[in-house]
């Protein structure tokens, strides 16, 4: 049987989360020390015991559920339930940051830093109001790409997030963003709605954090990960310090082909996938894609002696 490692992205944000981990073993407590450190600022605080309305501000919401898979993970080395057992790693959008952390590819205070700096650039690249996102139910990617294109009309639309089969996430200027709600619906959506974001990601538009990134990598070692990293613009695995580096600058405007590394990982032989950190969002996008997967959430104590007791 093969594993992979998968790491959830933004949006599953929640207060207290990763906080009985942090409690119950010292090596998860360890994790959201050093983030703090790293940012020379309580985080935690703000995890465990803040406003969600601040935590769910970009560049805090990054890296705190960084943190918090990270701390996840630590509760299952400390049981003996490492990365040896996985046999890839993956993360959406800035899970990624979190797998190729988990991979020992980039260093925690490091992975922490590029986080703040990258939610930040993301957060400033597009005035508040100018961008939205919009989720497509009931649309395949091929569906929605068409839907986004014949939305644009010399605006920017673009087809950021193709989460399952049935759900694809588009970006880009507001007015677009919206035409494309009422075309989709025209075209058989099951639902279409906009998404509670602080900005258009993963779409032209953010080319200027794009820059930021570019400068704010050059400046990090990324080493070969010990378990190879499916990466979000391309879909495969990928090894290469340098590649990852530069896939990691194409992620800010890219698309998260999150349907196709779920689909890559099945061709590889991947039959379980464990969910590290928060929430199970990744859980129900992984079965809707693979309905013979087996799928486990690891986010608290309980659930880290429920895979220890397999």
């Amino acid at each position: 049987m093969s594993r992979a490692f998968v790491f959830p992205g933004q949006g599953a944000q929640t207060i207290g989360m990763g906080r009985a981990l942090a409690e119950a073993y010292p090596a998860a407590r360890a994790v959201f020390e050093a983030v703090d450190e790293a940012l020379d600022e309580k985080l935690s605080s703000l995890i465990w015991e803040g406003d969600i309305a601040e935590l769910t501000l970009t560049q805090n919401a990054q890296p705190a559920l960084m943190a918090t898979s990270m701390a996840a993970l630590a509760a299952l080395e400390a049981e003996g339930m490492g990365l040896e057992m996985a046999s890839f790693v993956a993360g959406h959008s800035l899970g990624e940051y979190s797998a190729l952390c988990a991979a020992g590819a980039i260093g925690l205070a490091d992975t922490a830093r590029l986080l703040r700096i990258r939610g930040k650039a993301m957060q400033e690249a597009v005035p508040v109001g100018v961008g939205a996102m919009a989720a497509l139910l009931g649309l395949d990617f091929a569906g929605a790409t068409a839907v986004a294109e014949e939305a644009a009309q010399g605006e920017v639309c673009q087809a950021a997030n193709d989460n399952d089969p049935a759900q694809v996430v588009v970006s880009g200027h507001k007015g677009a963003v919206e035409r494309a709600l009422e075309i989709a619906k025209a075209k058989g959506a099951k639902r279409a709605l906009l998404l509670p974001v602080s900005a258009p990601f993963h779409c032209a538009l953010m080319q200027p954090a794009a820059h930021v990134m570019a400068e704010a990598l050059a400046g990090v070692v990324i080493s070969a990960p010990r378990v190879p990293v499916v990466a979000n613009v391309r879909a495969e695995a990928v090894t290469e310090p340098d590649r990852i580096r530069a896939l990691l600058v194409a992620q800010v405007t890219g698309s998260v082909r999150w349907r196709e590394s779920v689909m890559w990982m099945e061709r590889a032989g991947v039959t379980e996938y464990w969910e590290v950190g928060a929430g199970k969002a990744l859980s129900g996008m992984i079965k809707r894609t693979v309905e013979a997967a087996t799928l486990r959430a690891v986010g608290t104590p309980e659930d880290v002696a429920a895979a220890k007791a397999l």
